[in-house]
């Protein structure tokens, strides 16, 4: 067998590890890409801690995972040498890192097992602090936004080092009959504006009502629903509503499960956040048929295509955003045409679809893996499946 082959045709021993013992988007990314690259033939398997929720929900899809304690110098220095043996005795291609405890103990064990490429991929939008975790112990970075990637780079990582590749959005259940006007009372010819993000300060929620105000004036059928919960930021959201007059026209959901119906009831959203990551949320909004809008922060941009699937307005521009919901609110067939090109762009071409997320991973490795074993020239891209 040539090189040629080996780089391009054998399927890949890829070990996944993660710190964070709760169940999140960081968790969800990862649970998505196993099972993809699983799906593409790769061997897959995970090392987390013994308490991470992680552990039983991929043993229960059939995955190995390794349970590795965290936290502390002798954890430290037994984790290292457990990470050792797991790449030594697995002879894994690849370890994948996620969070910055992770990074430290496995990439550690993985030079010293002589894995031949560690990747860390960078997930959130916050601060970056050491560099360790980026520079020295890994091979190379992934980011889910050209945005992360940006904040990677600035902290001094070569370029050649860092490419994004977007986390997948699920493509949502069919919905037959959406029960949220129903649900509300609201007639067939009442716009509603809708948006959905845990409550957070930095999500933008009372910005949002406050901007709809003279909207809600001048369009007599315009109303706001927000889905998602978290204290404390909820409770004054319910005050902002009763202070304003509002009760009427602004409809809390709380935390629910069945996003997609609710979307499916819905004729725009808007979520006008000053902070993100990626924003996978916007995507989710255009694969239930719905035009976006969106503030230009964190990767939000590079969710959706200002002008054609939805509009992109400043940061914390009240004016910008109140004439976006306007043209929207007022003008039926832009909103149609919208939703038509957003089902174009994440149907039919599968902007983020999870194959793609998996395409995009395994040409990445296979790029990787051949810059560092010198034979760069030998590489031709796998075959999309």
């Amino acid at each position: 067998m040539s090189h040629q082959q080996s780089l391009t045709d054998q399927p890949l021993r890829i070990l996944h590890s993660e710190a964070a013992v709760s169940f999140g988007g960081q968790e969800h990314r990862i649970l998505k890409e196993m099972l993809a690259m699983r799906e593409r033939g790769h061997h897959i398997e995970l090392a987390c801690r013994p308490e991470a929720q992680l552990v039983e929900r991929m043993r229960a899809l059939g995955f190995t995972v390794h349970t590795v304690p965290m936290g502390g110098l002798g954890n430290f220095v037994r984790g290292v040498l457990k990470f050792r043996k797991i790449l030594k005795q697995g002879r894994f291609d690849v370890l994948n890192t996620h969070s910055r405890k992770d990074t430290l103990i496995a990439a550690l064990g993985a030079r010293l097992a002589g894995t031949p490429l560690i990747v860390r991929t960078r997930h959130l939008a916050a601060p970056i602090g050491s560099l360790l975790s980026y520079s020295w112990l890994p091979h190379r970075i992934s980011t889910v936004s050209n945005h992360v990637r940006q904040m990677v780079l600035e902290k001094g990582v070569p370029e050649y080092k860092v490419r994004t590749i977007y986390s997948p959005v699920a493509t949502p259940e069919t919905v037959e009959q959406s029960t949220l006007r129903q649900e509300l009372h609201l007639s067939d010819s009442a716009i509603v504006v809708i948006c959905v993000a845990v409550m957070r300060q930095k999500k933008g929620h009372i910005f949002l009502i406050n901007t709809m105000l003279p909207l809600f004036e001048k369009y007599p059928d315009l109303h706001l629903v927000l889905v998602g919960a978290g204290s404390p930021t909820y409770e004054q959201v319910v005050a902002f509503i009763k202070e304003k007059k509002v009760e009427n026209r602004v409809h809390l959901m709380g935390y629910r499960k069945d996003v997609p119906n609710l979307l499916a009831g819905s004729d725009i959203f808007a979520l006008a956040t000053e902070q993100e990551a990626s924003g996978t949320v916007y995507v989710e909004a255009q694969m239930s048929g719905l035009p976006v809008i969106g503030t230009d922060v964190g990767g939000v941009s590079e969710m959706f295509r200002d002008g054609e699937t939805g509009i992109l307005v400043p940061g914390k521009d009240r004016k910008a955003l109140e004439n976006a919901l306007e043209r929207l609110i007022a003008d039926p067939a832009l909103r149609q045409k919208m939703s038509m090109a957003a089902h174009q762009w994440l149907y039919d071409e599968g902007g983020f679809s999870t194959e793609k997320l998996a395409l995009d991973t395994e040409i990445a490795y296979r790029i990787w893996l051949a810059e560092r074993s010198g034979k760069t020239g030998s590489y031709t891209q796998p075959r999309s499946q």
